[in-house]
This record gives structure tokens, sequence and C-alpha cells, in this order.
């Protein structure tokens, strides 16, 4: 199973990594492979009302997991995944893990299971390992894992635009590796892919999803400096935004050395003051 697994994800990488005229020297890509993939809803919402089941096994609504001024990780898996989903997993654990920011104080993690046989059972078990792990005080209250209906699961993944196919002959789900991230509104703002992620990038997607409302000052000068790409999937410096806040580093910097330079000169024109002995 796991080889047949990894053979299908080594195509999906030779099909994304060649173009067109390196493909024609195949007979034919697999017809799964056109089934899925990703379409980004960006600025869509996704449903709130849609209900799922914790790891605790009790039933929760989507849109109550989202607090209010949080951002939100969606992470699509199923648990028992022999290999792709489980490298995802850990590759959201180790980025959170980097990240300063804690899940349950500054944002939400929702890692929800696209088979509907998977039990909360299941879904407590990878909690429990990852939570363990991340030592992080109130983690386990923002990262939530979930299993649910298919039709629970249909509308969130057609909401967010992830494809995925159920191979039965071989009882595998095939996907692409990616990661959502949402806005407190449940607004759809931002895709990261591959099997690893940037803590830079993670980083500014929440703070971007969080219409800037997530972070130190120190965050905000740094992140307002970068875009994200589309072509490299990645945040780059914005020069016009560090042209800005270079002129105001400039100003503030002028600003100063003019207040004492004017405070020097005002303090050598007044008159010495005089004493007279008595």
């Amino acid at each position: 199973m796991k080889h047949l697994a990894l053979s299908i994800l080594t195509f999906i990488s030779v099909f994304f990594l060649f173009d067109s005229s390196h493909a024609q020297l195949n007979q034919g890509k697999p017809a799964i492979l056109n089934e899925i993939g990703v379409d980004e809803n960006l600025g869509d919402k996704i449903p709130q009302d849609l209900r799922f089941v914790n790891s605790e096994g009790e039933t929760v609504r989507i849109g109550d997991l989202i607090e209010k001024g949080k951002p939100v990780l969606l992470n699509p898996l199923y648990y028992e995944c022999p290999i792709l989903c489980g490298v995802v997993l850990d590759a959201v654990f180790k980025v959170v893990d980097e990240l300063q920011w804690t899940p349950g104080k500054d944002y939400t993690i929702i890692s929800f299971s696209i088979d509907p046989g998977e039990t909360p059972a299941i879904a407590a078990e990878s909690k429990n390992k990852y939570l363990s792990d991340l030592d992080r005080p109130g983690a386990g209250e923002g990262w939530h894992f979930l299993t649910g209906s298919q039709e629970s699961i249909d509308k969130l993944t057609e909401a967010i635009g992830f494809r995925y196919k159920y191979d039965e002959s071989n009882d595998q789900y095939y996907h692409l590796a990616s990661i959502m991230l949402l806005s407190p509104q449940a607004e759809v703002v931002r895709y990261l892919y591959g099997a690893t992620f940037s803590e830079f990038n993670l980083r500014n997607a929440l703070y971007e999803a969080a219409d800037g409302k997530i972070g130190s000052a120190v965050d905000k000068v740094v992140l307002y400096c970068f875009s994200y790409d589309p072509d490299s999937q990645s945040y780059v410096p914005v020069a016009l935004n560090i042209m800005k806040l270079g002129g105001l580093a400039t100003v503030i910097i002028l600003g100063i050395f003019l207040g004492v330079f004017w405070k020097r000169e005002r303090n050598s024109t007044q008159p010495p003051k005089i004493e007279i002995d008595r």
C-alpha cells in the first residue's frame, strides 16, 4: 500500500514540475490525477453551520470554533493516511512549534478528516500525539481534530476547493499537500502548499488573514514589507513598502537630530545667568 501511494505522489510531483514538452514523452497520466487538486476560492466563506465531531466525541459547529479576531489554519487530511497526510501534519506541527504565536491564544487550527469512516478515537490519538509534543499551555483549546459525515466533508472541501479522490481498490484517498488560511470571518484568504511550510510564510499568512490584528509592533513593521507571490507560492519583499518605511525612518531620525540641534542652539543663545553676592 505504501509503495502504491508513494508512486501516486511521485506521479503528482512529475506532472507539476515538468511542462507539456516533457509530459508528451509519457503515454498518458493516470486519470485519477485529473480529479484531484486545489481550486483557490479566495474570498469565499466556508459554511459555518457545518457540524463535525471533535476528538472528545462531541458534536461541534464549525462556526463556533472560529473565535473573534483569530485567524484559522485549516488542515484537511485523514488520520490513517499511510504517507502524505502524516507528512503534512508533521510539517504543520513543526512550523507551529517554530512559530512564537500559540494556537488558542493567537490563532486556531482545525484539522479535519476527509474520511467519513474515521472515528473520534482515531482523531484523539493524533491530538494526544501532537499536543503532548508541542508543549504549549492552552494549545489544546485552539487545535481541533475533527471527524465528520460525508455530507459535511463534501460541503467543507467544496467551499475551500480541495478536490480529492478515494480509490476503492486500494482503500486510499489521493489529494495534494495543502493548507488554507481563513480570516476570523471564515473567509478563505491564503493557500500554502507542500510537505514543508516556512515559519515566515505561515506567520505572514496568519498576519494577512487576521488583517494585521495579530503580532507585536515589530511583526507589523517586518510583515508590512512582504506580500504573497503566487508564482513562487511564498512571500516576497515589496520594494514600495520598504521605501516607505525607509523614508519614514529617515524623517524620524532627521526629526530627532534637528530637535537635539535646535535645543542646543537655543541654550547657547540664552544670556548667562549673573549671580549677585549680597
